[in-house]
């Protein structure tokens, strides 16, 4: 996996550098950019796609991340009765669709039966998605990040390695290093990972030290907190300096110390909640405005 990256990150720097091949698509430049600790481009990630102006979690709502220029649609799993992998975030039907209970005891045609709701609840025409209907469309077009799923991570990988995108896959979890380590090594290919670090919590804080510890070099961190301190900035000057990406979740104020996209929005310049973000070395961020901060970024060159 080492000599994978290594390859990549070459590539990488031989495109920046002009002597290189141009990427095939989309999601090709995207898996080199997040494979280059040392590149500018800030990649962007649209929290269960645009759920703002489609249903969460559907297709739709992937396509249109497309559309904007979205790198990375992020995605959330769940497991029907008859073992199919749905796109959902909740555990239950009731919120996101016309139907409800516990989406592991139906199956996926009764699943289908319902249709999903926008934001503000209003039935839409929108079906649930199957993960490989949801890969189908995004291969080769962008990125995908598997929140929660990493339980499934057998299955993803089955599905992944029969579509061909596997490369452009990111999963990540909480699991220690020792655990993801043995899971990884059960296949010769796999997906990226990266792991979810809640610095100001124990648990983060300890497998944050696992892998500083080990020396592991993960192709990035996902950062969380509640608020932004000298711990916290510390963690991000680690990971930064030891080679990895600086993911970092503009969702809401619990998750960035109160540098979240609402706040942004509606201050009188979002530079002053992104450059703050910006600062901390990010090169990854999870917005649920996508469309904002990519024209922000634009502005500021960091989408070169």
């Amino acid at each position: 996996m080492k000599l994978y990256r290594y390859l990549l990150f070459a590539l990488a720097a031989l495109v920046a550098a002009g002597c290189g091949p141009k990427y095939a698509n989309k999601a090709e430049k995207v898996v080199a950019e997040l494979h280059n600790p040392n590149s500018k481009y800030v990649v962007v990630v649209a929290h269960r796609g645009d759920w703002r102006n489609y249903p969460e979690n559907s297709i739709p709502a992937i396509e249109s991340a497309i559309r904007m220029g979205v790198d990375i649609v992020e995605i959330d799993l769940k497991m029907t009765s008859d073992s199919v992998l749905v796109l959902s975030h909740d555990g239950t039907a009731n919120r996101t669709t016309t139907g409800k209970g516990p989406i592991s005891t139906m199956t996926l045609d009764s699943l289908k039966g319902f249709n999903l709701r926008y934001a503000h609840g209003v039935k839409s025409p929108h079906k649930m998605p199957t993960l490989k209907e949801a890969l189908e469309v995004c291969k080769d077009r962008i990125c995908v990040n598997i929140d929660q799923g990493y339980q499934y991570y057998d299955q993803v990988l089955a599905i992944t390695e029969e579509l061909g995108v596997t490369d452009q896959i990111l999963i990540k979890g909480k699991k220690t290093l020792a655990e993801v380590s043995a899971k990884t090594a059960e296949y010769e290919h796999n997906m990226m990972y990266m792991p979810i670090i809640d610095i100001l919590f124990p648990k983060g804080a300890d497998l944050f030290n696992q892998y500083m510890e080990a020396g592991e070099v993960p192709l990035a961190y996902e950062v969380c907190f509640a608020e932004l301190n000298d711990t916290v900035r510390d963690c991000c000057k680690k990971v930064i300096d030891t080679g990895s990406k600086l993911w970092v979740n503009t969702l809401w104020p619990s998750l960035n110390g109160g540098y979240d996209d609402n706040t942004a929005f509606e201050a009188a310049d979002p530079g002053e909640v992104y450059d703050v973000i910006l600062d901390l070395g990010t090169s990854i961020i999870q917005t649920d405005r996508p469309e904002m901060l990519i024209k922000y970024l634009e502005k500021k060159g960091r989408r070169k």
